[in-house]
């Protein structure tokens, strides 16, 4: 019997229409039960040499991995992101990839302008207070009177600047895939959305090119008193220098969904200048939904297109 791994922390298999025509078709699905991110040697162990397709998460999927589970033909991401996959080994063992970068782009960028206002009104911060039997009434700060500046104007980027733009907001942005944009934002170099930008808010995927983009050299570049927004990739901010940035009342405040190792147990869990979420980007209801929906159903075509599943199934 052929296998499908789902290596996602959860996967709701039961009401998932594609999947059920899978197992109907003799596949067996089997789950990741640590229900977290997996690591390389875990993901290769539940591969194993007998699965022909998965649906991933965000654990490592090297050339080491596609090596290892010769089987493996096709692999659909649930979520937008591909920098986990290792897209170039994946072409040299013949194994197809999709993701589903359109379902997750209206949760995250909702999330994002959560964190936006909640940095910029101290909700956080007065709400600790007011548990702590401390009646602070502490100033904030209006979305309206700020530039945000958006790296990475994509599907999630273009989403935030719309919202931003909702509030009366001046939005610039730096994409370098990006000539021209219709979607009244200013594009300008990166170093230029550093120095001027109120609220900077990543919206790019990590690699090698962009590993620690915003570092202790970029942080003297922002403007005293700049907002950080980070839900897109852990890897596109060094955590220890932000940490130093906020102590030093360089920056005002941030706020990060994503980080280098998770689950995140590091220094910025005591700063009290900075928004902390555990990766809950995707994770609305509707869109959880959509993104699990696309993601068996892009597996489930290629498994047809290649004959592994009779067409029929689909729509038995």
């Amino acid at each position: 019997m052929s296998k499908l791994v789902i290596s996602t922390s959860s996967f709701d298999v039961d009401n998932n229409s594609h999947l059920q025509h899978l197992v109907k078709a003799g596949m067996n699905i089997v789950g990741n039960s640590f229900k977290r991110k997996l690591t390389e040697d875990e993901i290769i162990e539940l591969l194993g040499q007998d699965t022909v397709g998965m649906i991933a998460g965000i654990e490592p999927l090297t050339e080491r991995v596609f090596m290892s589970a010769k089987g493996l033909k096709a692999i659909s991401r649930c979520g937008a992101g591909l920098d986990n996959v290792d897209l170039t080994a994946a072409k040299r063992q013949d194994i197809t990839v999709f993701n589903t970068p359109e379902a997750p782009a209206q949760a995250v960028a909702e999330l994002t302008m959560s964190l936006i206002l909640a940095a910029l009104r101290r909700i956080c911060q007065v709400d600790q207070l007011l548990r702590a039997d401390r009646w602070s009434r502490m100033q904030g700060q209006l979305l309206a009177a700020q530039l945000v500046g958006i790296i990475g104007l994509g599907h999630i980027g273009r989403r935030v600047a719309k919202l931003c733009q909702a509030f009366d907001a001046r939005v610039v942005a730096h994409d370098p895939y990006i000539d021209t944009t219709s979607h009244g934002v200013e594009l300008v170099p990166l170093k230029k959305l550093l120095a001027e930008a109120d609220v900077i808010s990543l919206h790019l995927p990590y690699g090698a090119n962009t590993h620690h983009l915003l570092d202790a050299k970029a942080f003297a570049r922002m403007k005293p008193g700049s907002i950080i927004i980070n839900a897109a990739r852990g890897g596109l901010i060094d955590e220890i220098a932000l940490d130093e940035a906020l102590i030093s009342g360089h920056l005002g405040m941030a706020a990060l969904d994503v980080f280098e190792q998770e689950p995140y147990r590091g220094p910025l869990i005591k700063n009290d200048k900075i928004i902390l979420t555990s990766h809950i980007g995707s994770l609305a209801r509707e869109s959880r939904m959509r993104m699990e929906i696309e993601a068996a159903e892009n597996l489930l075509e290629e498994l047809i297109k290649i004959g592994l599943v009779k067409s029929e199934v689909k729509n038995a």
